[in-house]
């Protein structure tokens, strides 16, 4: 059982989801160490007085050492890998030792220091294409790239280390991560944008020409896409939860984290207008390759399991966070913050 009170490690805490995590913790009044290197994370993410950032990496065991030395740990939370799937098929080494080898560098310090409880940035890219829908914790995991296959080898590893010496985790695989903060002050800032949200409202403001729609045939409704969009607050919460669950002596799980609401590329178009009152120029376009028709979880063992559930779960609530925030702090990059 871990004690509720010791400090907290969160590897890539000043990324997209790491960040909004971070500053949910640091409300909540827990102790939160952030280790980044700020290849995508942000310094100006690190909101919340009180939260230490150490710049350098998880493959880093000196460094790792220092750090557990000095605050002991109670728990790890790991966010920082590489999530872009197009790059992990073009240099899949770069996945396979950023996302999988330098895990086990951070295992290894963590099993020095008898720290015994992780929370592991999972995804639904694990599943490959699903066998049914909702996608159910059930569902064979076949991944069809390496990003997913990355990510499911580090689930692979710590099943393999509980049995060694008894570490518990929560693996959390996420659908469609999507919002920002809800008062506006942290959000989604990623370079390059592939996230169909953003990219939507960035056409609206004219930092991108258009939206382009990657195929209008597929087997939904409307002919788009189909996909379960998770409020990032709601992420957020879910690790909070996640670490409870661990701390409270709960057994390893893995649970998927959506809403159970599939929604397609066309209706977050129709949203984006509804909320800004503005047009979105779009541009219709073929099909990507292994791109399925429609991803949606169920997420209902995560309510069982961490007594977990979206409480954002019309996609408005994240295209109007994500409008907040592009059209003001993320414009001025962060100037706007209180």
């Amino acid at each position: 059982m871990t004690d509720f009170h010791a400090p907290i490690l969160v590897t890539g805490g000043a990324g997209y989801i790491g960040s909004h995590t971070v500053h949910l913790l640091a409300q909540q009044g827990r102790k939160v160490v952030v280790l980044d290197n700020l290849v995508y994370g942000h310094e100006q993410a690190i909101i919340d007085d009180g939260v230490e950032l150490v710049i350098g990496g998880v493959g880093d065991q000196p460094l790792l050492r220092s750090l557990f030395d000095k605050h002991a740990f109670g728990a790890v939370i790991h966010f920082a890998a590489y999530a872009f799937v197009g790059e992990s098929v073009a240099d899949p080494l770069k996945y396979y030792r950023n996302n999988t080898a330098e895990v086990m560098s951070l295992l290894e310090v963590m099993q020095e220091f008898e720290c015994k409880s992780f929370v592991f940035s999972s995804t639904c890219a694990t599943y490959g294409l699903p066998m049914s829908l909702p996608i159910t914790e059930s569902n064979p995991q076949q991944p069809i790239n390496p990003y997913g296959r990355s990510k499911l080898m580090v689930e692979w590893i710590l099943k393999d280390c509980e049995q060694a010496w008894g570490l518990n985790s929560a693996c959390l695989r996420y659908f469609n991560a999507s919002g920002c903060s809800m008062d506006g002050r942290i959000g989604e800032d990623h370079d390059p944008e592939t996230h169909l949200i953003p990219r939507v409202l960035m056409a609206l403001i004219g930092e991108i020409a258009e939206i382009e729609v990657f195929g209008t045939d597929y087997d939904t409704p409307d002919g788009t896409c189909i996909r379960d969009y998770i409020h990032v607050e709601d992420l957020a919460d879910a690790h909070a939860k996640a670490l409870d669950h661990l701390a409270a002596g709960g057994d390893s799980v893995c649970c998927n984290l959506g809403t159970g609401v599939g929604v397609s590329v066309k209706q977050i178009i129709q949203a984006a207008e509804e909320v800004t009152g503005k047009c979105v120029p779009v541009r219709f376009g073929p099909r990507r390759p292994g791109d399925p028709d429609c991803l949606v979880a169920d997420p209902s063992y995560a309510g069982q399991a961490l007594g977990w559930e979206a409480k954002h779960r019309d996609v408005r609530d994240m295209v109007s966070s994500s409008w907040k925030w592009i059209s003001g702090p993320r414009a001025g990059r962060y100037s706007d913050q209180a």
